[in-house]
C-alpha cells in the first residue's frame, strides 16, 4: 500500500493502475450515443469521472481534499468536496447511473449509503459497485507477496486493515446484494477485476504493450466466469433499479 496520497496518485500512471480502469470501462460498456446523468460517489482522483464526462454529464463527490487537488480533469465535470451529506441534497430519481468504486469498505454504515444511492437513482438506472474480494486478497498475499502468514491471518480474521483511507472492511458479495434487494436494486451482472494481473512480480514486462494487451484480453475473457472471479482481487457488481 502506498505511504501517501501522492504515492497513490502516481500508481494511476503505472500499468497496474491503468489496467484496473481499462477493465472497468470495458465491463461497464456505456454507450456514447446517449448522454447520461452520472454520479461518481467517492470519486478519488476522478479517473472514472473524467473518462465519462467526455460524453456524459458527470458529478464527482469526494471527501478527501488532497485527492481532489491531484485529480484528473481533462474534460468538464463538477467536483464536490463532501460525503454522504451531499447525497441528501439530491432529489429522488436524479441520476441515470451511479458509480461507487472501492468506497463502501470504509463506511461503517453501508446500508445508509446504499439506501441513498438507490434513492437518487432513476427507475431502470444502474449502480456500479467495485469492492475488494477477500479470497483475492488471500491469494495475492500468498502468491505475489510470498507471505502465507498474512494470508492465514486474513483467512482466520477477515480483512480489517488500516490504511490511508481508514479501516477497511471487506464485506461479502451476498451482503451487498441482499441490501440492494431491500432497496429495489437487483443484481444484473458481476465481474472479476485483476484475476491474474496482480500475481506476477515481473513489473518490467508489464510495461511492454504486447504483454499488456494480452493480459487485458485474458482478464476480459475470464472476468465473468465464476471459477476465476472467485479469486479476483476486486469484484464489480452492477445493479439495476426496479422500474
Amino acid at each position: 500500500m502506498p505511504n501517501s496520497i501522492n504515492d497513490y496518485r502516481h500508481l494511476m500512471d503505472k500499468p497496474w493502475g491503468r489496467m484496473f480502469y481499462d477493465i472497468i470501462f470495458r465491463q461497464l460498456d456505456l454507450s456514447d450515443s446517449v448522454s447520461l446523468k452520472i454520479l461518481d460517489f467517492g470519486a478519488g482522483f476522478c479517473v472514472t469521472a473524467n473518462h465519462y464526462s467526455k460524453h456524459h454529464t458527470v458529478t464527482a463527490v469526494e471527501p478527501n481534499e488532497e485527492m481532489i487537488k491531484l485529480s484528473i480533469h481533462d474534460n468538464h465535470f463538477d467536483i464536490i468536496h463532501g460525503g454522504i451529506e451531499v447525497l441528501n441534497g439530491y432529489a429522488d430519481n436524479s441520476f441515470d447511473f451511479v458509480i461507487c468504486h472501492n468506497v463502501l469498505e470504509y463506511f461503517p454504515d453501508k446500508e445508509l449509503i446504499l439506501k441513498e444511492l438507490a434513492r437518487i437513482l432513476k427507475p431502470g438506472g444502474k449502480l456500479s459497485v467495485v469492492k475488494h474480494n477477500l479470497m483475492g486478497r488471500i491469494v495475492a498475499y500468498a502468491v505475489f507477496s510470498d507471505n502465507p502468514k498474512a494470508a492465514l491471518d486474513l483467512l482466520e480474521s477477515g480483512d480489517n486493515e488500516e490504511n490511508l483511507f481508514g479501516k477497511r472492511d471487506t464485506y461479502d458479495d451476498d451482503y451487498i446484494i441482499g441490501l440492494g434487494l431491500k432497496y429495489g436494486l437487483s443484481i444484473e451482472n458481476m465481474f472479476g477485476i485483476r484475476t491474474f494481473f496482480a500475481l506476477s512480480k515481473n513489473n518490467d514486462i508489464k510495461f511492454t504493450q504486447e504483454w499488456y494487451d494480452d493480459m487485458l484480453a485474458l482478464e476480459m475473457r475470464t472476468c465473468n466466469l465464476n471459477e476465476y472471479n472467485s479469486f479476483s482481487f476486486f469484484h464489480h457488481l452492477i445493479f439495476q433499479k426496479k422500474k
